[in-house]
């Protein structure tokens, strides 16, 4: 059985698939301001090792857990509105992509399992 990151298309998709994402999160109203100041290169090559750890792929994330990595966008006022706001501009960038509906689901499941700890509770 192929893990998630060898169905999604491996390296080159998760890298397509971050670039893309993070040009949908910085147009949405609902959470751009989070990334205000941010360091938009690193941010996403975090975020590239990060799924691709998450979703079964090489481990070469060396970043923060959710929970540290978070805890300063929670006391601007992150919540789960935000939050939701993450995994349906994921979602939405994945369907872009042409990514199967089964494996959308599969990644919104895992990004389900970090609420807690990136909203630090």
């Amino acid at each position: 059985m192929s893990t998630l990151y060898e169905r999604l298309g491996g390296e080159a998709a998760v890298d397509l698939a971050v670039d893309k994402f993070y040009r949908r999160v910085l147009a949405d109203d609902r959470i751009s301001a989070f990334f205000e100041g941010v360091d938009m290169e690193r941010q996403a090559a975090k975020q590239k090792a990060f799924l691709t750890m998450v979703f079964g792929g090489p481990h070469h994330y060396t970043g923060k857990d959710m929970r540290d990595g978070h805890r300063h966008l929670v006391a601007r006022g992150l919540n789960d509105s935000h939050f939701d706001a993450v995994v349906e501009d994921l979602g939405a960038t994945l369907k872009e992509l042409g990514i199967p509906d089964s494996d959308i689901a599969e990644v919104a499941a895992l990004a389900e399992t970090t609420r807690n700890d990136v909203l630090d509770r």
